[in-house]
């Protein structure tokens, strides 16, 4: 490991998320120094390394792993390589910040866990909206308890016209592990369970459809199509969590579907004392006085820039030098992962998914 003060962060994937990642740690220079990169797509990181004065651009993943200068790697490659390069970056010393989704299925999620808790390293998964200002106020009524008892939230991201990429590996689900679902639902899903203090979810009743993308259509304008490629995924998945402690969550994602809406993502929380509403950039709080309806509005205020990327990379250098859980764990990665695998087979029996949550290794 590095003997400078600073925490020495290697990149995996210099693409659009990694870039992304650079870009933000890039600021934050007083703490960490990017020292290396790699990419499957050799140019592509040498660019990124001109881009961010890097010094060491590595062939490949293994010898950037084992680069001995490195304290943390960050991944933001494919979803199904996630699991195998988490694990041999754990195995290796290094902590972890890993893009979302923790993993392709539950399987190698827990692959994941069990890996975290042998080696101590931290890992930490990449969900900005635990971040946005909105949701840091909303949290904070949560736990002041001016909602109450949480009974039940409502989540969801409907894009009308948005499917990403088609024919890359967005819409292989050997590669990806799903659709809209495990790409923007995790995020909602992930948002909805913190909001609502972490209940522990027991079953799932949900069911996924294919309407647009086999027709080739409501395809977005994110990526760059691929028509030699595949669509085996869903364009839309729709769901009904049940917890412990009698809560519900239903929660419904698209890349495409024929419906008026914003494309905004939204949480909705159902409180005994008030609820709290987020879509996009508006937030409200929502009670009764005096026999009346009363709505408190939220303001979004924020960082110049990317302050919620900013407050979690911090979040990340923060739980490494003081060797303390990020709120966005392996194990909340994986509670993330087993819903999202019961989702999709809840949707293929017809039935409800009782969760199973015997980790092993223990």
């Amino acid at each position: 490991m590095s003997t400078s003060s600073k925490l020495q962060i290697g990149v995996i994937g210099a693409g659009n998320i990694g870039n992304v990642h650079l870009s933000i740690f890039s600021q934050l220079q007083d703490d960490v120094e990017i020292t290396a990169i790699t990419d499957m797509h050799l140019p592509l990181a040498e660019k990124r390394a001109q881009e961010y004065q890097i010094p060491t651009v590595h062939e490949n993943t293994d010898d950037l792993i084992n680069d001995n200068n490195i304290d943390a790697v960050i991944i933001g490659v494919p979803n199904k390589w996630h699991a195998p390069l988490a694990i041999q970056a754990l195995k290796a010393g290094k902590h972890v910040l890993l893009e979302k989704p923790m993993a392709i299925d539950d399987s190698d999620a827990k692959e994941i866990l069990l890996t975290q808790r042998e080696t101590g390293k931290i890992v930490m998964i990449g969900h900005q909206m635990r971040w946005e200002s909105l949701a840091l106020q909303v949290k904070e009524q949560v736990e002041m308890g001016e909602l109450g008892d949480i009974y039940h939230a409502k989540a969801g991201w409907f894009r009308r016209k948005g499917i990403p990429g088609w024919g890359t590996w967005f819409t292989q689900k050997e590669v990806s592990g799903g659709g809209p679902l495990i790409d923007i639902g995790v995020h909602l899903l992930d948002l909805s369970l913190y909001l609502m203090g972490n209940p522990k979810p027991v079953s799932v009743f949900g069911s996924t459809y294919a309407e647009f993308g086999p027709k080739r259509k409501g395809i977005g304008t994110w990526g760059t199509p691929n028509w030699d490629g595949t669509f085996d995924v869903e364009d839309i998945a729709t769901a009904l969590i049940k917890m412990e402690d009698g809560s519900s969550l239903s929660l419904d994602v698209s890349w495409a579907v024929h419906m008026d809406t914003d494309n905004s993502p939204f949480v909705h929380l159902l409180g005994s004392n008030g609820g709290a509403s987020i879509r996009g950039s508006q937030g409200k709080l929502l009670t009764e006085m005096f026999d009346k309806a009363i709505d408190v509005d939220l303001d979004a205020h924020d960082e110049v820039g990317d302050g919620e990327r900013i407050r979690l990379s911090r979040h990340f250098i923060e739980c490494i030098r003081e060797g303390k859980q990020p709120i966005t764990s392996a194990l909340s990665g994986y509670t993330n992962n087993l819903i999202l695998s019961a989702i999709y087979e809840s949707s293929r029996t017809g039935k409800e998914v009782v969760l199973n949550w015997d980790i092993g290794g223990e």
